[in-house]
């Protein structure tokens, strides 16, 4: 049995309550980003939820080919400018520019888009694309 140092549940708490912090500040509108890495990860990990769900909604429809992808760039890209220019209210050069916060985690959002929209696309439509193929 390994026994916990009180250090340690210390860290443990304090790292959970700035968690719960940033998460706070992020679905506040107007919230002070002392730390440009917080914002940062807030923008990281929303990306990441959202192309999940665009890649559901994508895949349930179905859209295929260029206008999905070009269509997922506009919905996320677009997505993460309004919430850090209309609902942050950022100050774009602490960050390097709009361009920075814009592409923060774009490719790893891409890639769980596609994952996410290939699955759906082909659990959903698979039999009508065989047959289609077939005939």
């Amino acid at each position: 049995m390994v026994a916990k140092s009180p250090n340690s549940e210390k860290m443990g708490k304090s790292k959970q309550s700035h968690i719960a912090s940033v998460w706070n500040r992020a679905i506040k509108s107007n919230s002070e980003w002392t730390e440009k890495d917080d914002f940062l990860d807030v923008v990281y990990w929303a990306r990441q939820v959202l192309s999940i769900l665009i890649g559901i909604v994508m895949g349930l429809i179905p859209l295929k080919g260029f206008i999905a992808l070009a269509l997922f760039a506009l919905l996320n890209c677009g997505a993460v400018y309004l919430y850090s220019t209309s609902f942050q209210n950022i100050d774009e050069d602490a960050y390097g520019g709009m361009w920075e916060v814009v592409k923060e985690g774009f490719m790893t959002s891409f890639a769980c888009f596609l994952v996410t929209w290939i699955i759906f696309y082909t659990g959903i439509h698979f039999d009508s694309v065989v047959i289609e193929k077939s005939l």
